[in-house]
């Protein structure tokens, strides 16, 4: 159900005012004070409860504003969402999801690019209140919160959002076309729904994901990666082809500790096998992914895969002992995902090497996993190489200042276990090194 808004009085700009005059004072408040603050804007707001509707219709429409600003700024739905998960708690999540679909109430579903409506799917974010009037006291007893309380939540919800600083986009702002400031990606695809060959890749990971038997996970992931190198092969050669010429775009992907430089060496590896880079923001939880749109999505759905696998061969080593009977560390946790990384990192770059050098002899793999052989297409290591370059020239101008990350491994056995389980993982790549 869509939330119904209802015509504007004095009684409500008094409220719209109190709310932004709360939310400017919790802004501007040092850490010494903010508690302060946060107190004494949630008490004026909570205090009446007949002024609580109007309170709720207040906030909708600031965060409106406030939402759309962050657009503006770079930022996306997972973004943002991200950045309250790391910072806030389930409460100011729960809050920041609805506002978000709140603000998307302004933009037509035509008017968002494919990448942005998957992120709203994922995030479930929906109008789910009756009225504008209606969403805080439905949205307090949905959680169980008092006026205060909630109020509380609201504020220091937008003051996270509020500080948050300008960053890189990666695709179109709503309602802007051509993707706002600095990076206007001509290969972000509006939304018309996923690849068929990125649905059975899709599959073919989950298998991997769900067996208990390494050599199967292997035999789909290797499958899969199979799919990928061709897929972007055949579109490369389709928009070396074609009447408009295609450009690199980018993607944010998530990195959440514990754990995050050998996550990102990981997700470096995916990348470079996938004639992608990968610049990492770790004071905001994610790597930005510059590359073409159909490398883009290998790297999200197998990176993805490969953290699953990588993630349950740790635990399941981290939960045995050492040779000398000690129980495991975060230091053997660290060091094994790191190798596990490094090792991804030369089986991408065999199988990468191997899919392009059988696509430029003409052996071409179908959908269904079957090979034909083709006539040679001498336009394909031209038309990678000018890829890739082009790739380096967008990460150029999208930061101009980088630098690199090293990381250090401290536990000789959690690399070695690391690497054993990456010789059990399944894959594809081109070494790199992770920027900052």
């Amino acid at each position: 159900m869509v939330g119904r808004r209802s015509g504007r009085g004095g009684a409500d700009s008094a409220v719209e005012g109190l709310l932004a005059s709360a939310v400017q004072q919790v802004v501007a408040a040092p850490a010494e004070t903010l508690e302060y603050a946060l107190d004494g804007g949630a008490s004026l707001l909570a205090a009446s409860p007949e002024q609580w509707p109007q309170v709720g219709r207040a906030l909708l429409a600031f965060a409106e504003r406030a939402v759309g600003r962050c657009w503006t700024a770079g930022w996306r739905p997972a973004d943002l969402v991200r950045v309250v998960r790391r910072e806030l708690g389930p409460v100011h999540l729960a809050l920041a999801v609805d506002l978000i679909a709140a603000e998307g109430r302004r933009h037509p579903a035509a008017s968002l690019d494919r990448r942005w409506q998957e992120q709203l799917r994922e995030l479930a974010a929906e109008v789910w209140w009756a009225s504008d009037e209606a969403y805080l006291p439905e949205f307090a007893a949905r959680h169980r919160q008092d006026r205060f309380a909630l109020a509380t939540a609201a504020l220091e919800l937008l003051r996270t959002w509020s500080l948050l600083p300008p960053v890189s986009p990666v695709g179109p702002v709503p309602g802007q076309q051509g993707g706002g400031r600095a990076f206007a990606p001509a290969g972000v695809r509006p939304a018309a729904g996923e690849p068929r060959m990125l649905g059975r890749i899709r599959a073919l990971l989950a298998k991997a994901e769900s067996t208990e038997y390494p050599d199967e996970a292997e035999a789909l992931t290797a499958k899969a990666q199979q799919l990928m190198a061709q897929h972007s092969i055949d579109e490369a050669l389709l928009s070396a082809g074609g009447p408009a010429k295609d450009a690199p775009a980018a993607l944010r992907i998530g990195v959440d500790q514990p754990y995050e430089s050998p996550k990102a060496m990981l997700l470096d590896a995916v990348a470079a096998a996938n004639r992608c880079r990968v610049v990492w923001a770790k004071e905001f939880g994610f790597c930005t992914v510059i590359g073409f749109d159909a490398d883009l999505d290998a790297v999200e759905l197998l990176y993805t895969s490969l953290l699953v696998q990588g993630t349950a061969a740790m635990h399941r080593a981290g939960s045995r002992r050492h040779q000398d009977g000690a129980p495991r560390t975060k230091a053997f946790r660290q060091s094994f995902l790191i190798s596990y990384a490094a090792r991804i990192r030369e089986r991408l770059t065999e199988a990468t090497e191997r899919a392009t050098a059988d696509a430029a002899a003409g052996r071409h793999l179908r959908e269904d996993g079957t090979s034909e052989q083709l006539a040679p297409d001498e336009r394909l290591l031209p038309v990678l190489a000018a890829r890739e370059q082009a790739v380096d020239d967008t990460v150029g101008r999208m930061f101009p200042k980088l630098v690199s990350q090293r990381v250090r491994v401290s536990d000789g056995e959690g690399w070695a276990a690391g690497r054993a389980a990456a010789d059990r993982a399944a894959l594809h790549g081109r070494a790199g090194a992770i920027e900052d």
